[in-house]
């Protein structure tokens, strides 16, 4: 099997290992398939991709959409790379709680993170390239972002002094999020 389910977190993130295949002329990699991610509980129709480049330093997120609602499968494909997502869901046991990840693109790990978390990324070496398949297509209109800072949520960034977006820098704080009407879009159902 080419995927390989490492680790669940804050019911919904999913750490997936992604198994190369090498041989005298190279590798390969199947890096998404519908049929064995939908085993693993990954139900998700993929309609758009993303590739971010970043320097070292640069903090992105956390960032997310409700309208159409958004999940991010991430993966690093060049340097090193901290991933996290916070839960935003309402009613959710693990609101307001986040996970974290090292990765780089030796490690051949994915992250999943459904409709309902916020995302952000920091990178760690001197150029870092992620690709990102989404679960909606983007919408200006329907997209926000938690303060990457936000002192009720506390995540560990392992880069302590960030270049940070205008817009990233006043995004709202998790309560604030929750007081505004779009926050029902993120009701949490087990």
């Amino acid at each position: 099997m080419p995927f390989e389910l490492i680790s669940e977190h804050l019911d919904g993130i999913k750490v997936i290992k992604t198994v190369e295949f090498k041989d005298e002329r190279g590798s390969f990699i199947e890096q998404y398939r519908k049929d064995m991610f939908s085993g693993i509980g990954i139900h998700a129709d993929f309609v758009q991709e993303n590739h971010s480049i970043s320097k070292k330093g640069v903090l992105r997120g956390l960032h997310f959409q409700w309208d159409p609602p958004m999940g991010k499968l991430m993966r690093v494909i060049s340097g090193n790379a901290f991933l996290a997502a916070v839960d935003i869901r309402k009613g959710s046991p693990t609101l307001g709680k986040w996970f974290g990840l090292e990765v780089s693109s030796e490690s051949r790990i994915q992250v999943w993170a459904p409709p309902g978390f916020a995302r952000g990324f920091c990178a760690l070496s001197d150029s870092v390239e992620i690709q990102y398949l989404c679960s909606g297509t983007y919408n200006n209109k329907g997209e926000s972002g938690i303060r990457w800072n936000d002192p009720d949520i506390k995540i560990n960034w392992p880069v302590k002094d960030p270049i940070i977006s205008e817009k990233d820098n006043k995004a709202q704080n998790l309560s604030e999020w929750l007081n505004n009407k779009y926050s029902e879009n993120f009701i949490y159902k087990r």
